[in-house]
């Protein structure tokens, strides 16, 4: 009964022969009818049984039961495996893009303490300043003395009571000076005191930002080294299953993924060729849709271009950060950061600030350039973790994660939180 199993599966076209589940009955219910109508010598129908017996046909049904229930839990475990990959890709990225951000926070606590610094340099040279010409005028006030002790001087001074008089008014004129020079010290070290404390403040944050940022590196640092051990031990997996559906079913599984890139590559051409076979300046001047069209562009630039974490300034791909470190690339942000400032728009380095970068706009009026984001909860805008950019007909460039290259793919994801397109 096996060998009628096997005779029928041959027997049926190869592009079939990877079907779901009801074809492999269909194979044993042929199989069963081959057997029917063929018998065996062995099983040659007599007058009193006329066969298959009724125990060949329930062992058959067996089988057929048996092979149909370990295709569905192996098709499981494929769908679990898929399942577990995007989940840890998630969580890589979510972790580098909070990196990102943190190394952002500290980039800018960093200029502030610089500045509160120079704030504070600049309000103690005022302060010395002013001490200076308070000891100046001190100094001369003693060499002419018009500074201290006064009644004497008036008394026994030259040019008798209206030289008394002016002498009075003189002091008089030099102590007021005095009073507000001393009130030009006091504000002088007011100021240089609040700069100082300034300062402090700036560099307890800096020391925090690093503290926070060295943190967010590790994180992303584990997350991205399970990421790529998981996908060495669930690639070998799923082949090891794939093996176990069969080799009709591995047949059809290559050609539909043989397929789907031949498909990915045909779309991939046609939106190149939409926006970059021209090559033209675009026309309208620095409009919405011109920006939009000259990002695209930057962007398609550098298809195949491989991920690395960190990776991306406003002048192309570089080398990344830890696991990125020895990759010239980018990673989602920095992609999207580059492609915009082609169209004379300054973006951060991270998914957090691009977000708030300009106005939302609804899905379905998306324009070529625009900010797709996508969060781990999309009814949070704190947990977005990935951007890619609008290309239309429902597709993007994106630097997807750790180990892929930059790509189109389909925005239609369950993750899509909203959209966002830049402002000057």
């Amino acid at each position: 009964m096996a060998s009628g199993v096997a005779k029928a599966r041959r027997a049926i076209p190869s592009p079939f022969r990877g079907a779901a589940l009801p074809l492999i009955a269909f194979s044993a219910t042929l199989a069963l009818g081959m057997s029917m109508q063929a018998p065996t010598a062995s099983a040659r129908p007599t007058a009193a049984d006329p066969g298959p017996s009724a125990r060949d046909v329930e062992r058959s049904e067996d089988r057929v039961r048996a092979r149909a229930a370990e295709v569905g839990r192996t098709k499981a475990m494929l769908a679990q495996a898929d399942g577990e990959l995007d989940r840890l890709a998630v969580a890589a990225e979510a972790a580098i893009e909070r990196y990102n951000g943190e190394r952002l926070k500290l980039q800018r606590s960093q200029q502030a303490y610089r500045d509160t610094q120079a704030r504070l340099g600049e309000a103690n040279r005022r302060l010395e300043g002013t001490r200076a010409e308070l000891a100046s005028f001190a100094a001369q006030a003693y060499r002419s003395n018009t500074g201290y002790n006064q009644m004497p001087l008036a008394l026994a001074g030259n040019g008798g009571p209206q030289g008394s008089m002016d002498r009075a008014a003189m002091v008089e004129l030099l102590a007021e000076r005095r009073a507000a020079m001393l009130d030009r010290v006091e504000a002088s070290r007011n100021v240089a005191d609040v700069f100082r404390r300034q300062a402090q403040a700036a560099f307890a944050e800096q020391s925090t930002a690093t503290k926070r940022a060295d943190e967010a590196r590790q994180a992303a640092q584990d997350a991205v080294a399970k990421q790529q051990a998981s996908v060495q031990r669930i690639e070998a997996e799923k082949r090891r299953l794939e093996r176990r559906l069969g080799s009709a079913q591995a047949h059809a599984a290559r050609v539909k993924r043989a397929r789907e890139r031949a498909l990915e590559k045909v779309e991939t051409r046609k939106i190149r060729s939409e926006f970059t076979g021209s090559q033209r300046p675009v026309a309208g001047g620095p409009t919405t849709a011109a920006r939009g069209v000259i990002v695209v562009r930057a962007a398609l630039k550098w298809l195949g271009t491989p991920y690395s974490w960190g990776g991306g300034t406003v002048d192309g791909p570089s080398y990344g950060v830890a696991q990125g470190a020895g990759t010239v690339g980018f990673d989602c942000s920095g992609l999207a950061m580059y492609a915009w400032h082609k169209a004379g728009v300054r973006l951060d380095h991270w998914t957090g600030t691009q977000w708030t970068s300009g106005p939302h706009v609804p899905i379905d009026e998306l324009l070529p350039g625009d900010l797709v984001f996508f969060a781990t909860d999309t009814s949070d805008p704190a947990t977005i973790h990935h951007v890619g950019i609008y290309v239309g007909k429902g597709r993007m460039v994106e630097a997807p994660y750790t180990g892929a290259r930059v790509r189109i793919s389909g925005i239609h994801r369950g993750d899509l939180i909203g959209a966002t397109r830049p402002a000057l």
